[in-house]
């Protein structure tokens, strides 16, 4: 689901935590517009969803709330991650 307001919180959360899409981008090899797109909910990627959540220091459900994740996929996420 596209959502515009919950991407500029997400942008502006990450300012805070000293990250940015573009560093997430860059960590997880893939264009900026790619995490940009991901992030305004045009697009779904597990990988980068979670990339973005723990740049948070939080879990993916918690901030993309409007996103579905049942918990065989999410645990394998965290493991891609490590």
């Amino acid at each position: 689901m596209i959502n515009l307001v919950q991407h500029e919180d997400v942008k502006c959360a990450l300012r805070k935590a000293g990250s940015s899409l573009a560093k997430i981008a860059a960590t997880e090899g893939v264009a900026a517009s790619t995490v940009t797109t991901v992030c305004q909910g045009y697009r779904r990627s597990r990988r980068i969803e979670t990339a973005i959540a723990h740049a948070l220091g939080q879990d993916p459900r918690d901030v993309f709330l409007d996103r579905n994740y049942d918990a065989q996929a999410h645990s394998q996420a965290n493991q891609e991650m490590r």
